[in-house]
C-alpha cells in the first residue's frame, strides 16, 4: 500500500509542478502550487514526517502561498504572450533535469555497510522523535542559515511591495 500512495503523491506533484509553469493565468499556477504543497504533505505523512507535513501546510501552503496571491492580485498581472519560447526553454531544461536523475540512478551504488549504517541512524531517529531532532538541528547547527532564508525573505517581501507601489497610479483627493 506504501508503494501506491507514494506513486500517487508523486505523480500529482510532478503533475501540479507542470501545471504551475504551463497555465497562463497566474492565479491557476498559484492554485496548482497549493495542491502541490498539499500533495507533498501527503508524502510526509506517508514517510513519517508528520512535523515535516504540518509545516509543510501552515508555512508553505498558509503563509508563503498567500504571500504569493497577495502580490499576484497586487501586480495584477495580465497574461504574458512570450509563452512559446518559454514552453521550449522548460522542455529543455526538463530534459536536462530528467537525464540527470536517470544518470544519478545508474550510477547509485549502495555498499550493504553503508545501508547498515543508514538503517541504524534511521533506527535512532525513531526513538528520538522527529520533532525534537528538527527542532534541535534548527536552532543549534542551522541557526544561521534559518536566519539568513527569514532575511531573504524579508528583503523579497519589501522589493515587492516597493516594486508594486511605483507601479500604481497616485489617487487624489479633489
Amino acid at each position: 500500500m506504501g508503494i501506491f500512495s507514494f506513486f500517487y503523491f508523486a505523480t500529482v506533484i510532478v503533475l501540479c509542478a507542470i501545471l504551475v509553469v504551463a497555465f497562463r493565468n497566474p492565479v491557476y499556477s498559484v492554485i496548482s502550487l497549493l495542491v502541490l504543497f498539499f500533495h507533498v504533505a501527503g508524502l510526509f505523512v506517508s514517510l513519517h514526517a508528520e512535523f515535516l507535513a504540518a509545516v509543510q501546510i501552515i508555512v508553505y501552503a498558509g503563509a508563503i502561498l498567500v504571500l504569493y496571491l497577495f502580490v499576484v492580485m497586487l501586480l495584477n498581472l495580465k497574461r504574458d504572450d512570450s509563452y512559446q519560447r518559454q514552453v521550449w526553454i522548460g522542455v529543455g531544461l526538463g530534459a536536462a533535469a530528467l537525464g540527470e536523475v536517470i544518470y544519478l540512478i545508474a550510477k547509485a551504488n549502495m555498499e550493504p555497510a553503508a545501508f547498515v549504517n543508514r538503517v541504524s541512524q534511521v533506527t535512532s531517529a525513531a526513538q528520538e522523535g522527529n520533532t525534537e531532532m528538527v527542532g534541535r538541528l534548527l536552532y543549534t547547527k542551522y541557526l544561521f542559515p534559518f536566519e539568513v532564508a527569514s532575511l531573504i525573505l524579508l528583503v523579497a517581501m519589501i522589493g515587492a511591495i516597493l516594486l508594486a507601489k511605483k507601479a500604481l497610479p497616485e489617487v487624489r483627493d479633489k
